[in-house]
């Protein structure tokens, strides 16, 4: 019986371990990582706006290309502001990249305005009395778009740190598991 539960856990063990790696190699592979830093703001904005594009840790001039503004050339540190094409479509997201020294890193640029607000109706309200008349406004607004959850615009990349800390944590959870597992079996022996 102690050795089905020690097997038990083991494989509760290594069934975890089995699934938190192909996560880890997927948001290695999605995530590249460059040699410089790179930022547009605001990441969601109007038709006929202004971005600004910054890059960091580049020692030449920068440029930033998009379907939704001009190649832009950003100086060795610095940033430029683009501006947006009027003809952008609402809701759509456009890729930008950013290439310094060869190096290529992109980012998602939103365009605000998913759906037009729908334009309120005024309703007329009539009582009894045919001398009074009561006018009443109710406006509907639906929100422009969809609610876009996520990591908030903090996250840039993993890097292998973080990953081998991942790793450690699950794996110590796996041994933390077989320890208790074994001690408890050893304590309830007959």
């Amino acid at each position: 019986m102690r050795a089905i539960r020690a097997a038990s856990a083991a494989l509760l063990g290594a069934a975890a371990l089995a699934l938190t790696t192909p996560a880890v190699a997927m948001a290695t592979a999605a995530a590249p990582v460059t040699p410089f830093g790179f930022a547009v703001t605001p990441s969601v904005i109007a038709a006929g706006g202004q971005v600004t594009l910054t890059v960091t840790g580049c020692s030449s001039t920068a440029t930033a290309e998009s379907g939704v503004f001009d190649d832009t050339p950003i100086p060795s540190g610095g940033s430029a502001r683009a501006t947006i094409f009027w003809d952008a479509k609402p809701g759509a997201m456009y890729e930008v990249t950013f290439t310094c020294n060869g190096e290529e890193g992109t980012t998602d640029l939103t365009i605000a305005g998913g759906t037009p607000a729908p334009t309120p109706t005024p309703t007329r309200t009539v009582t009894a009395s045919p001398t009074r008349t009561a006018t009443t406004s109710s406006t509907a607004i639906a929100p422009p778009g969809g609610v876009k959850g996520g990591l908030g615009g903090s996250f840039i990349g993993m890097n292998g740190t973080e990953l081998a800390i991942g790793t450690g944590l699950v794996a110590a959870a796996a041994v933390g598991t077989v320890l208790v597992v074994r001690r408890r079996s050893a304590s309830r022996q007959h």
